[in-house]
């Protein structure tokens, strides 16, 4: 902050000395050498007053670590938070920061904490990438964010994930699109929406929404990257992808899982899965070649969200929401009735718990705004949502 107020009275400084040289070339030209004279004496002044800030700015500036983290990152890509923090701290609570985001899922979760951990142990061959995972189950129930979860804790950013949905790929040409049109053909300058994203994200999580869509020549395009780390272009440039985690998500075998009962006790939901996690492998086999699978460090099927688990969630909206509310000291809290009926309005089988953002955007998130626009709940109260009578009921009290 010092710096930055030197930094500023020098700029000052500096454009006055160029208003006086104007002036002072305005009084030459006009004769008046009394006013010239006295400008110069001025401009004197003003430079030696420059000159001190100068050398005292000199003796402040010290490069931290900080500092010298930040121009590296601008140089190779690499996130600040990668080269700042501890790394083993990281990897020794990645299941804990995972599950600030993605509710349940244990299995899955602690396979994808513990084969990066083997990775960042120098376990895994140094010519492919970090780790590469199948990601299976039916839409809505984690992959996505445990995804963007992984993005922002290895790599410092959300922005860090690439996500690609392969249903643009079911074309035998569509492999231009990844790696670029070849020379004379229109696109070429534009390079590959794969190769160009990784060239300049080199450290990165891949996500592959929806991979059994794409076609079989896109898939030998994928053993090269999980055998060899890299990736020709169609300029002819090697893109290396030894330091990016692949995800590829699929929905095969989901009919499997959906025929759960999420309302039946934590045994039966377990025994349940376990008998249809065989037949989701089962099809998986069917489905894709055994050197593709077999290049695969994890293959994981995600459990369908129990009711407790998407009552989790609601849980993790709200907190969502107090923090937005937090600059103005306003706490929400939901009771147990309305966090039920929530669930029971938003949750879909076929989509798992995404329908459930939107259903506490309308029946919370919106009265909740119309109330602070007109000055119904105020700064520092606290608001409480309860479910009564078939309707949502927000009420807001003085805060403790």
């Amino acid at each position: 902050q010092r710096l930055g107020g030197i930094d500023m009275k020098m700029k000052e400084l500096k454009e006055k000395i160029e208003e006086l040289d104007r002036e002072i070339l305005k009084a030459a030209e006009s004769g008046d050498y009394e006013r010239e004279a006295q400008l110069k004496i001025e401009k004197v002044n003003v430079e030696k007053e420059l000159k001190a800030l100068e050398s005292r700015r000199a003796e402040e500036l010290v490069v931290s670590w900080d500092d010298v983290a930040q121009v590296v990152s601008e140089w190779t890509g690499i996130p600040v938070t990668r080269l700042k923090e501890e790394e083993t701290e990281k990897l020794l609570r990645l299941e804990e920061e995972l599950h600030k985001r993605v509710v349940d899922q244990e299995h899955a979760v602690k396979a994808v904490a513990e084969a990066i951990r083997r990775a960042r142990a120098g376990l895994k061959d140094p010519k492919r990438p970090i780790a590469s995972f199948l990601f299976l189950g039916p839409t809505g129930v984690g992959k996505t964010e445990l995804s963007k979860a992984l993005a922002e804790l290895l790599f410092g950013e959300e922005d860090a994930l690439i996500r690609l949905d392969m249903s643009e790929f079911k074309e035998e040409h569509s492999v231009a699109k990844l790696i670029g049109a070849p020379p004379g053909y229109v696109g070429y300058e534009e390079g590959g929406k794969l190769t160009e994203a990784v060239r300049r994200k080199p450290y990165s999580v891949i996500l592959m929404d929806e991979i059994e869509k794409a076609h079989p020549r896109v898939f030998d395009l994928f053993l090269q990257v999980l055998d060899d780390g890299r990736l020709t272009d169609s300029h002819g440039r090697t893109v290396d992808f030894r330091n990016t985690v692949i995800i590829m998500t699929s929905n095969i075998g989901s009919q499997y899982l959906l025929n759960i009962p999420v309302d039946a006790s934590e045994d039966i939901v377990e025994k349940e899965f376990e008998k249809a996690k065989e037949k989701v492998l089962e099809e998986l086999k069917n489905f894709f070649r055994p050197e593709f699978l077999n290049r695969v460090d994890e293959t994981i099927v995600f459990k369908p969200l129990t009711m407790k688990e998407l009552s989790q969630i609601i849980d993790l909206l709200t907190l969502s929401i107090n923090r937005r509310l937090a600059e103005r000291d306003i706490r929400l809290e939901l009771t147990e009735n309305a966090k039920k009926e929530l669930v029971a309005r938003g949750y879909d089988p076929a989509f798992g718990a995404r329908p459930l953002k939107r259903t506490v955007q309308r029946y919370i998130e919106t009265p909740l705004a119309d109330k602070l626009i007109r000055g119904e709940v105020k700064d520092g109260e606290r608001v409480r949502v309860d479910y009564e009578k078939g309707e949502f009921i927000i009420s807001s009290t003085a805060g403790a």
